[in-house]
């Protein structure tokens, strides 16, 4: 639910707040869902990060998905969006394997370990994510 039912409302919002301040907004809460992950493996911890974890998902995957249709002339937007959807689900698949040998490999063997190394592993992801976005909001616009 945390990552569907917000499609409801986050079009409006990115006409209100504009794309870039949700996709941010959508990194900020992933941030903090694997922050509360982190803090324990109880289920309150665990179902609050997964709602946080939905919610951003779908705030930084419907923001970006509207940054890329306005990138594009409306003939390449489907050649465009064809190139990305295999891009992120193929990153996807890859995310989902690496996530099992995390859980299976993490230093100590137990699934506690292994859940941690799972939640620090996003960083990187986010900081990367985070970076771009800031690069793309400070760059100077391009006059058509």
């Amino acid at each position: 639910l945390a990552m569907y039912l917000p499609s409801f409302f986050t079009g409006h919002l990115i006409a209100r707040f504009g794309k870039e301040v949700i996709v941010g907004t959508g990194l900020v809460i992933l941030a903090a869902s694997g922050a509360v992950a982190l803090t324990g493996v109880d289920l309150d911890q665990f179902y609050i990060a997964l709602m946080l974890l939905g919610l951003g998902w779908n705030f930084g995957f419907i923001g970006s998905t509207a940054m890329l249709a306005s990138a594009h002339s409306p003939d390449e937007r489907g050649h465009v969006q064809g190139m990305n959807d295999f891009v992120v689900f193929g990153g996807v698949f890859l995310a989902s394997l690496s996530s099992g040998g995390l859980m299976n490999c993490a230093e100590g063997g137990n699934a506690q370990a292994g859940w941690q190394a799972v939640n620090l592993a996003m960083i990187p992801f986010l900081t990367l994510a985070g970076a771009a976005l800031i690069w793309l909001v400070l760059r100077p616009k391009e006059t058509r």
